[in-house]
Formats: C-alpha cells, structure tokens, sequence
C-alpha cells in the first residue's frame, strides 16, 4: 500500500547517522506480532536493520514523543514524519514543546494505515502473521490452514478513509513526492451526532463512554496532551486518575480532556487509535473544530507555526456568547 519502502527509510537512517547529521533516529520497531509495531529510538546501524519497520501498521504519530526524548539527546534526532504527523509537529513548536535545532525532519508519503481492529472483525482473533504488500494484507490465523486475503482499503484507519491532508507541512527533506489538502468528509458523522435529539445523542455517548477503563491512553498518545503535570495525576485535583466511581466521572474526563485540547487538536486520531476499547473519542474533538470553522471561519491547527487558534486570539469581529447560541442550531 506504501509507495515508500522500507529500505528507503533505511538507507536514509543509516546514512545520516552515518555522517553525523543525527545521533539518533525514532522510529518504528517490531514488536511481538506483525502487527504490533512500536515507536522506538535507534542509535546504531545495527539496531536499524535489526528491529526498523515500515509497513501499513506504522500509524503512530511521532510529534509527541519529541517532547520527551529531546531533553536526554546529545546531538540531533531523526524522526520520520507522515503528512498528518507535520500538524503535530507544528503545533507543539508553537507552543514550545521541543527545540526545533535538535530535531532533523524527513517527510514521508503515507497512503494510509490499517486498523487491525477492522482486519480482526473479518478474520477473526489469532492473528498470528500480517503480510502487507499491494492493495491486499495476506492474514495468518491459527485457526485457518490457508492465509485470508483482505483488501487494504477495507480496513483502513478511521481517520486516513477520512484523510485531511497529504501534504507535509514541516520538514527538512521530503521523500516521495508531496501531495496536497484534501476535501475530506470528516465531519459527516458529526454531522450526524448534531441531527439526533439530545436524548439519543446521550444515549449514543453514554454507550461509548461507559466501555472506558480509564487507561489513559487517549491523554498519553494526544500530541496535545502534554502539561508537565496532567490534572488527573494531580491527588489535591479531586479528579485524580482512577476508575471512574460513576457515570458522572466516567464523562467528565474525555469532556476535559476535549475542552483541554480545543482548538490545538490537529484531528491526528491518535486517542481512537490508541484506545483499547474503541471508543471513537476523535468525533468529541472533531466537534469542536466543526463549530469553531463555522463560529469563527476555517481553521487548522499546525498549518503553521505560531498560529493562533480562534479561541485565544481575540479580535473585533469574534462572535459574542449570546450570538453563538442563537445561531447554533437546537439540536447541535
């Protein structure tokens, strides 16, 4: 499905640390099933042809991990960067979050990723190897002699059927060719959660929400998350992390949490990815970017560096409070 190899991302590794340019490069890593692939730092040309993997399972956005690994770096680091991952990257250098001369940028094309989710409801738990190549994954279980053949396209990423951009925003070197904004149809099922009563929207997130288990693992992967000390880690908060004793609790969280986040979400996806429940956490933020386009005129977090999200940037023409809620519709 990838119209880069891995060989490429490789030799182009291998090759910067090779002359210096870097000390290190995040990447991807394998990890106990094909499937399984990790973000992971290499330091030696070892380590790269050993354990570096470029496949349609590599989803995970690498801006974040930039905020904690740079302080501990002696020299630079390479990070791979799909088109996506550049409004993070962006994002968190308006804000500061990491020092832009420590890192060297390599944008790569991405055609988009698989959602094992979607390939485990066609074939089944037991997934023991993923062949990825072409418009086809070739699926291994354990309960099946011959491997299933599924169409890459049918088990896309949620958040790459609906893909904002291919086009990078930030790097230094850019392989592949570049590719452009695109129209997507992101906010089709916003659109949807607007058009049900407020009952039936209730019921909609109370269903999602109660399967949460409060991992954490939306908050860890958000690019955006990224204060020093998380209120929900805080115990004079009130709200520190814990399962959830109610209803109550178990909604407030992913509510501040999109609160928290508005207008700085890049609309990446990672908390769907992330979450072991598969709670579609990115329609919250996506709310929020769809009223915040309308409310405010079209805005896109990490467009650019140090641009300024409507909501933190005042200006005379910003719509008061009272007309927001008369021009938001009822049953938004």
């Amino acid at each position: 499905m990838q119209t880069i190899t891995r060989d490429q991302l490789l030799d182009k590794a291998v090759s910067l640390l090779a002359d210096g340019t870097v000390t290190a490069v995040l990447g991807w890593s394998k990890g106990e099933f094909d499937y399984d692939v990790t973000p992971a730092v290499f330091k030696t040309e070892a380590e790269l042809k050993e354990n570096f993997v470029w496949n349609d399972f590599c989803g995970a956005n690498f801006s974040k991990y930039l905020v904690a690994k740079m302080d501990r770096l002696e020299g630079k680091m390479l990070v791979f960067l799909k088109p996506c991952d550049t409004y993070s990257f962006n994002q968190l250098l308006t804000e500061h979050r990491f020092d832009r001369e420590k890192v060297y940028a390599v944008g790569i094309p991405c055609e988009g990723m698989v959602d094992i989710a979607k390939v485990k409801a066609i074939c089944g738990e037991g997934i023991s190897s993923v062949d990825c190549g072409g418009d086809k994954l070739l699926v291994t279980t354990l309960y099946e002699e011959q491997p299933v053949e599924v169409a890459t396209a049918e088990v896309l990423a949620e958040r790459c059927v609906n893909c904002k951009s291919k086009k990078h925003v930030a790097y230094d070197e850019l392989l592949g060719e570049e590719g452009e904004v695109i129209d997507s149809n992101r906010f089709d099922e916003v659109e949807k959660l607007e058009a049900m009563t407020p009952d039936e929207r209730f019921a909609f997130w109370q269903n999602e929400l109660s399967r949460c288990i409060r991992c954490n693992a939306c908050r860890d992967a958000c690019p955006a998350c990224t204060c020093e000390k998380c209120v929900f880690d805080n115990p004079n908060s009130g709200v520190e992390n814990k399962a959830p004793a109610n209803s109550f609790e178990e909604k407030m969280f992913h509510i501040i949490r999109a609160y928290h986040v508005a207008g700085r979400c890049t609309d990446c996806g990672e908390c769907s990815r992330v979450c072991p429940q598969n709670i579609p956490l990115h329609l919250l933020n996506r709310k929020f970017i769809k009223d915040m386009n309308e409310f405010y005129g079209e805005y896109q977090a990490g467009a650019e560096v140090g641009s300024r999200a409507p909501l933190v940037d005042y200006t005379t023409e910003d719509l008061e409070p009272g007309e927001v809620f008369d021009r938001r519709d009822t049953n938004a």
